[in-house]
This record gives structure tokens, C-alpha cells and sequence, in this order.
């Protein structure tokens, strides 16, 4: 036990589907503490860890009273033990995964241990005052948290059904049927298509793609009635979604997959919504080398694909707006690519004007509203 009183420990959990490692750090020259726990139930080994910190603080000397920090990085128990951590009245963060230095040889040793003990260390610096060692997550509140996984199911569902159907065009296709009936489906299932040849499908084909069309069927049916749902998205979320459909160019889909996605986490400034779309500039600046490598891509690319696809529809319904007088302006004389590389700075700067819409009330300059917009 140390005779050192600390006033301040670092704890971090290194989470894996075996175990957790726990390495708790309070300073000073001694090697952090570590403890494995290997619980089955979640109850008992969130129990665990609040009596490993418990013991942590007493082994290493930190006074009664003193700031304790548990932290670990963003993964597959998402947010439930932050939350947890901070119900039980500790001090509780969730850090970015990317945000950690590592060493940059090819070859270098990686273990859990090694992992844990960098990363408490890490901790303990960005506790000291070095924000550069480490950077937190957002957490978010349990309502949207569910909503996200609304918007999520969603897409998934929509990616299923458009995949089933492309694998039964393209399986069509290499027999030389282009053209479908109307009532394809039931077609195909009474044997009714017929090749290039005029020759029915094989037997194993023909039961291929009716698989394929009971599973398009039954995507397409968990899609509408996921759809009949969007009601019951969290009241924070149906006012953003609200706010913003009542702007030319946002239908209601797109206004949606923002307000969930995006718009419910807190922003400082603009630049902090850029960067967490991935749309700001990447400098590379070394002696006589200076050169721009484009913008980040960090985090979601559907969030960005949705910007973008929302850029070009601002444009066309609301051209006497300042963002799209500065995009003619920009663009005046240049081709498609000109263009379409500078919708992406279209696209950051929607980003920003519709977070100062929902935040603040602050119209995008030059927009125009809807004469009526149909209720969710």
C-alpha cells in the first residue's frame, strides 16, 4: 500500500468479449495497478469493477474524497456502463479509440496489458491539462440513443430490399430476361418467365429466386411498419424533425436521418460540425511541402452521402438563399467536376446553417419556408 496521499486516479477498463482489465494510475513513479475480471453476468462484473476502484484507491493512497475518473474506449458495450458508472456517483468518460497515440514502427508489441497501460497513462495526462493525449465521446441521452437505432434499422432495411431485388434483376439478366411483367413476382413464382430461349428457369434457379423474393417481400413489410413508427421518436427529435421539413429542399426522410443521426448531439461552434461529418480540410504542412489532402471523412459516410444529396436539392428549391448564390459564384464558369467538388463545401456549410436553425433559431439567410408541410 502507498504511504503517498494522491488527491486525483486514473482509472481505465480495457473491454473485451473474455474480460475486462482494469488499470487504475495515481501518479507518482510506481507502475499502475491492474486487475482482471472475468464475471459472467454483466451485474456482477459491474459489481467487481465498482470494488476493484474501491481497493485501487485504498492500495494506492488516494484520499477519501478525492477526483476519481474511470474511463474506457467506444465499443461493443456501448454507453449502458458510463451511464452505470455514473449513476453509482462516479466520474465516468468514454473515450475516442482513434484518439490514442501509438507507436509507429511496423512491428511493435500489442496486449492487453500494453493496451491498458497506455491508455490509463493516457488518462492520466489528459487530467493533468494535456487535451491532446486523449479525446471523449458524446454521450448520449437513452431516448436518442433509440431514436439513432430507428434511423439505423431503416437504413439497413432499405440497403436489404434494394440488394434482394438487384440479385433478382442481375440472376434474370444472365439468361436474357430484361424486361420484366408487371406482376413479376407472382410470375416467378407460377414458373411463368422464360429465357432468351423461350425455356423456362432451371429448377434450382427458380428456387433460388423465389428465396430471394421472400426475402425482399419480408424486408419490404418490416420496412413499413417500421415506417408507420416514426411517431413514437423521442419528443426532442419529432420538433428538430418538425423544424427542419418546414425549409424548401428537406423532405421528411432527409429530415429524419438528420435530426437522429446528427442534430442531437451538442455542438460548441460550426467547426465541431464539420469535423464530426468529416467535411473539414486535412493540411499537410512539413518544411517546404504544403499541401491540402482533402477533407477528413471522419465519421458516418451515409451522414455525408446525405448532406451532399441534401446540397443538391437546396440549390434547385432555394436559389435566392446565401449559400446558394456563393456556390454560382464559386462555380461560375467551371464544369461538372468544379462542381462537384465544391458541393461539398456546400454541404458543410448547410450543416452549419441547420444547426444554427435548430439551436438558436437562426434561419440560413435567403431560405424560404414551405406553404404547408404534412404532419409525421
Amino acid at each position: 500500500m502507498s504511504t503517498t496521499q494522491h488527491t486525483m486516479m486514473a482509472v481505465m477498463v480495457e473491454i473485451s468479449g473474455a474480460n475486462w482489465l482494469v488499470a487504475s494510475y495515481a501518479g507518482g513513479h510506481v507502475r499502475p495497478r491492474r486487475k482482471s475480471l472475468a464475471q459472467g453476468q454483466a451485474q456482477e462484473r459491474f459489481a467487481a469493477l465498482v470494488e476493484e476502484i474501491q481497493t485501487a484507491r485504498k492500495r494506492l493512497g488516494v484520499l477519501e474524497g478525492a477526483r476519481v475518473v474511470v474511463a474506457y474506449e467506444a465499443g461493443q458495450e456501448g454507453f449502458w456502463l458510463v451511464r452505470a458508472l455514473r449513476q453509482a456517483g462516479l466520474e465516468a468518460e468514454v473515450i475516442d479509440p482513434v484518439s490514442l497515440q501509438v507507436d509507429r514502427r511496423a512491428r511493435r508489441a500489442k496486449t492487453d496489458r500494453l493496451d491498458v497501460e497506455a491508455l490509463v497513462m493516457a488518462l492520466w495526462r489528459y487530467l493533468q491539462g494535456e487535451r491532446q493525449a486523449l479525446r471523449m465521446v458524446r454521450v448520449p441521452s437513452e431516448e436518442a440513443e433509440d431514436s439513432r437505432e430507428w434511423q439505423r434499422e431503416r437504413d439497413r432495411l432499405k440497403k436489404e430490399t434494394q440488394g434482394c431485388a438487384d440479385r433478382i434483376r442481375k440472376k434474370l439478366r444472365t439468361h436474357g430476361i430484361w424486361v420484366l411483367p408487371k406482376h413479376w413476382g407472382s410470375a416467378l413464382r407460377a414458373g411463368e418467365l422464360r429465357t432468351f430461349a423461350r425455356q423456362p428457369l432451371g429448377n434450382q434457379l427458380q428456387q433460388a429466386l423465389v428465396m430471394e423474393l421472400e426475402r425482399l417481400e419480408l424486408a419490404q413489410a418490416k420496412l413499413q411498419a417500421l415506417e408507420k413508427t416514426a411517431g413514437e421518436l423521442c419528443a426532442s427529435a419529432r420538433q428538430r424533425i418538425e423544424a427542419l421539413v418546414q425549409l424548401r429542399g428537406i423532405g421528411r426522410c432527409g429530415a429524419r436521418a438528420l435530426s437522429t443521426l446528427l442534430y442531437w448531439r451538442q455542438f460548441d461552434n460550426g467547426r465541431q460540425v464539420g469535423a464530426c461529418v468529416g467535411m473539414v480540410g486535412v493540411p499537410y504542412d512539413s518544411g517546404l511541402l504544403r499541401q491540402d489532402q482533402g477533407i477528413s471523412k471522419a465519421g458516418d459516410p451515409k451522414l455525408r452521402a446525405l448532406l451532399v444529396e441534401l446540397s443538391w436539392l437546396w440549390l434547385r428549391h432555394q436559389p435566392n438563399s446565401v449559400i446558394a448564390q456563393w456556390f454560382r459564384q464559386r462555380t461560375e464558369g467551371a464544369g461538372r467536376r468544379g462542381k462537384r467538388v465544391m458541393i461539398v463545401a456546400v454541404a458543410r456549410r448547410l450543416a452549419v446553417a441547420l444547426w444554427r436553425y435548430l439551436a438558436a433559431g437562426i434561419v440560413p439567410e435567403g431560405a424560404r419556408f414551405k406553404a404547408a408541410v404534412a404532419s409525421v
